[in-house]
């Protein structure tokens, strides 16, 4: 039997992200998801190469050094691992933007994504995504220029954290994960607050990730009081653990939300307290109880 692949805890929270986000179905929608993702990070590092190559930002009224400006974009069709993605690739007046990440003439970028994808994985420090754009590179560049395209890279992230969200929620599936992340010189366990969310069409999608050190009731009603400023105005169901005065915490926040206690954390409790030679028989029992379509019958099996 072959030996199982140890996965980095971080890219497998992204993973699921983009399966919940894209939904695919099969490897074309897979691909057609990586187009989505890679065009806009690959635009945001040249814009961040032209930053620092005129020396000023875009929309930057106040006095500049240089009389070049920016001069409009060309399309540009890059050939990667994931087909054919099409991007605007910034130019200047002068014609002298050489950029780095993708050059002039170059059209063949395959094998970039997985380093850009790596980047996201790694905890997006600012350290860790400048040593991933260098190794990409394949030479060292100047601080600002590895600045100015980090800065580009965060505000796309920035932006789907950050982004409004529906009126209404159906169901809320909220969790916390800890996973090891490296930042800088220090590699520690972070505590990863997930939710994900059914909207009134059953549509799912991940309202947003957030790091911090521990989990804990004030950490969570900071998350939903920003859920709230976010958009969101009424929640029927909330899906959670037993982390005590979570479920006061949500209903501080959303008047009217019904708390339901995880079935799967319940599950998890129950059975760590089962001996080894019990479990088989505890477990057939156990699913007996979940699976009854009414109350009583459910009860009666206890």
């Amino acid at each position: 039997m072959g030996k199982k692949i140890q996965r980095d805890p971080q890219s497998i929270a992204l993973a699921h992200a983009i399966l919940e986000q894209y939904k695919p179905q099969t490897s074309e929608d897979v691909q057609d998801a990586m187009k989505d993702i890679f065009g806009p990070i690959f635009e945001a590092m040249l814009q961040g190469e032209m930053n620092t190559h005129l020396g000023y930002e875009s929309n930057n009224h106040d006095y500049k050094a240089t009389e070049n400006r920016r001069n409009g974009y060309t399309n540009k069709t890059l050939k990667t691992t994931y087909g054919e993605i099409p991007i605007n690739a910034p130019r200047d007046r002068n014609g002298t933007f050489e950029p780095i990440a993708i050059p002039k003439r170059t059209k063949d970028v395959s094998g970039i994504e997985d380093k850009v994808l790596s980047m996201y994985a790694k905890g997006m420090s600012q350290r860790d995504i400048a040593s991933t754009i260098e190794d990409i590179y394949g030479f060292n560049i100047s601080a600002e220029t590895v600045s100015e395209i980090t800065d580009k890279v965060i505000e796309e992230v920035e932006e789907w954290q950050n982004r409004p969200l529906k009126k209404f929620y159906a169901f809320l599936f909220v969790d916390c994960m800890y996973v090891t992340i490296k930042k800088e010189y220090e590699t520690k366990e972070c505590a990863v607050y997930t939710i994900l969310g059914y909207d009134a069409n059953g549509m799912k999608d991940i309202l947003g990730i957030w790091l911090n050190e521990t989990e804990s009731k004030h950490n969570w009603m900071q998350i939903f009081d920003e859920l709230k400023t976010r958009g969101v105005e009424d929640i029927l169901f909330i899906s959670m653990d037993g982390v005590s005065g979570l479920e006061e915490g949500a209903k501080s926040i959303f008047k009217n939300v019904v708390v339901q206690r995880c079935i799967v954390h319940l599950i998890r409790n129950s059975i760590k307290y089962i001996p080894t030679k019990s479990y088989k028989a505890y477990t057939q029992q156990l699913k007996k109880v979940i699976w009854s379509s009414k109350f009583k019958g459910g009860r009666s099996r206890i």
